[in-house]
């Protein structure tokens, strides 16, 4: 996508306790307590929350068992849904459990053996669709600037909120931050401003939350380079944010899939990732593509990629295979194409195998973005030397 030299581009982030971030936190907390029991189990748990009641549901083939009542309290008393005045509370909430067993139609083109009419014998995708992966040289993660800055307001303000120190008791789990940043030449020069709304309890004054969130938060963690006189700081701009959570709105599975990958920079295939294993190709082929774009960037081969890769249900390699640098590569698109292709193995048990991903990693992905994050294996740039022979070939 052509970019003028000049612009201003804007990521928003959500914390722990956005009600969909809380849906997302449960099915990934499912994930995980199957996975902790049976490698091979088969997960697609949807959530939903709202005042005090949670729905699970979903289909699920496993050998785990698991207590799904003490999971999903767990992950709510994890995010901080503990206070009195708690309508959604970790210990109080009503749970209703919808989870059945996996459609033996979607297993078959799953499964790793050759069924009726299924033309190969490995490992299918669970299901067709497209999948973008994205890095950029413009921060030490190898992501976009803006999401990184927006999630670091939000990481700040959790950790605050949980470490109980003395002026934080007004702190509650949900919050929303955005920035917007000016670009020179495809670089961030400036921080243009700052949105922050963060639930609070009834007895604190505007003002001292506006003046703790740019002092305690916004000075604190994000580039003082950027941050100028001109840079103008929106905190709670409605003026009032007591109820928030799942008492105030309603939190889907899914429905923050920008937030969760590039906050807009990069393209998204459409597919969300909380809640399923990684034969959902939508979830495990989203983190290959980010693990090979993050190889092309970190080798130098160009500042700037994205990667698109393409299935169909049932069939174990990809459709279509796509690399772009919009301009920045140091060598031609197709040429780091025919590396990444000698590298990296893109079906569904091979993504599986080199990221090992049959694994209870999940929760650890599910906040402040599934990108950009150190400990998960899609972040490694493992492979890099073996990367740079391959360009030079």
């Amino acid at each position: 996508m052509a970019k003028s030299s000049s612009f201003i581009f804007s990521s928003e982030s959500v914390g722990e306790g956005h009600p969909d971030k809380v849906a997302d936190s449960i099915s990934d907390s499912v994930l995980d307590a199957c996975f902790a029991q049976d490698r091979f189990s088969r997960v697609a748990c949807e959530t939903l929350v709202k005042s005090d009641h949670v729905v699970i549901a979903g289909e699920l083939t496993t050998k785990a068992r698991v207590n799904f009542e003490e999971v999903v309290r767990a992950a709510i008393r994890e995010i901080g849904y503990v206070n009195d005045d708690d309508v959604f509370h970790a210990d109080k909430v009503f749970i209703t459990n919808l989870l059945t067993k996996q459609s033996p139609d979607i297993a078959q083109g799953v499964d790793e053996r050759k069924a009726e009419g299924k033309k190969h014998a490995k490992m299918g995708a669970g299901d067709q669709g497209i999948m973008f992966g994205y890095a950029s040289k413009e921060t030490p993660e190898l992501m976009p600037a803006p999401v990184m800055f927006a999630h670091r307001l939000n990481r700040a303000l959790a950790r605050l909120r949980k470490s109980g120190a003395r002026g934080t008791e007004w702190l509650r789990p949900d919050c929303k931050s955005q920035v917007a940043v000016r670009y020179e030449d495809g670089r961030p020069v400036a921080i243009e401003n700052v949105v922050i709304s963060t639930q609070h309890t009834a007895d604190v004054s505007h003002r001292q939350i506006e003046k703790f969130c740019v002092d305690q938060v916004i000075r604190k963690v994000l580039p003082a380079s950027l941050l100028s006189r001109r840079t103008e700081f929106l905190i709670n701009p409605t003026g009032r944010f007591v109820v928030g959570g799942p008492q105030g709105d309603c939190g889907l599975t899914g429905r923050k899939i920008i937030v969760d990958s590039y906050g807009g920079m990069g393209r998204h295939g459409g597919g969300a990732f909380s809640g399923k294993d990684p034969t959902k190709v939508d979830r495990s082929a989203a983190y290959m593509a980010r693990w090979v774009a993050k190889h092309i960037v970190a080798s130098g081969a160009a500042e700037r990629v994205e990667i698109q890769a393409a299935y169909a249900i049932g069939h174990p390699e990809p459709t279509s295979l796509h690399v772009d640098t919009f301009g920045t590569g140091k060598l031609s698109d197709e040429r780091i194409l025919r590396a990444v292709k000698r590298v990296f193995l893109f079906n569904p048990a091979e993504i599986i195998r080199q990221l090992d991903l049959r694994r209870p990693i999940y929760r650890a992905s599910t906040h402040y973005g599934h990108f950009g994050k150190k400990g998960l294996p899609w972040e490694t740039t493992s492979r890099l030397a073996a990367f740079r022979k391959a360009l030079a070939r």
